[in-house]
């Protein structure tokens, strides 16, 4: 499918990439700020109160976490400002009349977000190096993990997109659901150390597998079962996908 639109697939993608490098002091910089400071504040004054958690320094331990939060948060809300611009300015609409099957729009559209996340990603591991000794213990978990998370997180923002009808619609979600679903998702803490409730409550989040795949990928700790972890990392983003090709076939959201 690409093969025969590469040249529209590109041009997304360069557009999506012109977009945010070119204000990167107001993509780039942010994140590497707010994660040196959760370091500070969560990795050095109150870690070394707190000690180790499961045999791992603190702030080894919450490292993964924090760096899947950025991860997280760049991926939604540069595809859901992204083509919210697009759909608010009408010039989505040029794509749609277009001989560009919606697939391409849509990997267009996020592939455009991944990058920014992973590149947000790397900064902020980067910014690790000066807290914790970085130590990967499986490279292809760790790759595979953040592809696949920016991948569901960006279709997320494009789903929050194509519903949204004003500006104030697109910090609905990351406000009201996907923050308390990241800051409940195991980022500070290892599931351990919720009662049963708590744990068993915990088993609804999505976001837990990912940060917990993500951790074993670095330290080789997870509260999880990795098989059950990229089960549901591929089957939200098979649904995701799915449930976007369908809303921009049928024009939702964008044809009036």
């Amino acid at each position: 499918m690409l093969g025969n639109y590469g040249v529209a697939f590109n041009a997304l993608v360069v557009k999506e990439c012109t977009r945010f490098l070119r204000i990167w002091v107001q993509t780039l910089v942010p994140p590497a700020i707010t994660m040196t400071l959760y370091f500070v504040i969560f990795g050095q004054l109150i870690g070394s109160r707190v000690g180790e958690l499961e045999g791992f320094a603190y702030v080894e331990f919450i490292m993964p976490g924090l760096v899947m939060l950025a991860i997280i948060n760049n991926s939604y809300s540069n595809v859901a400002s992204s083509f919210f611009s697009a759909k608010f300015q009408r010039n989505v609409e040029e794509l749609l009349v277009a001989p560009v099957p919606n697939v391409v729009i849509i990997l267009g559209f996020i592939a455009g977000g991944m990058l920014r996340a992973m590149l947000v990603g790397l900064i902020v591991s980067i910014v690790a190096l000066s807290f914790v000794d970085l130590q990967i213990h499986n490279y292809f978990i760790v790759v595979v993990t953040a592809i696949l998370t920016a991948m569901l997180f960006a279709l997320g923002g494009l789903l929050n997109a194509i519903f949204a009808k004003t500006f104030d619609d697109i910090s609905i979600i990351p406000t009201f659901i996907l923050a308390p679903l990241t800051y409940l998702g195991g980022v500070f803490y290892s599931l351990s150390m919720l009662p049963e409730i708590g744990q068993q409550v915990s088993q609804f989040n999505p976001i837990l597998y990912m940060v917990n795949a993500f951790r074993y990928g670095f330290i080789g700790y997870s509260d999880v079962s990795l098989t059950i972890a990229f089960s549901v990392l591929v089957g939200s983003v098979i649904v995701l996908f799915s449930l976007a090709y369908y809303l921009l076939g049928k024009g939702f959201g964008i044809r009036s």
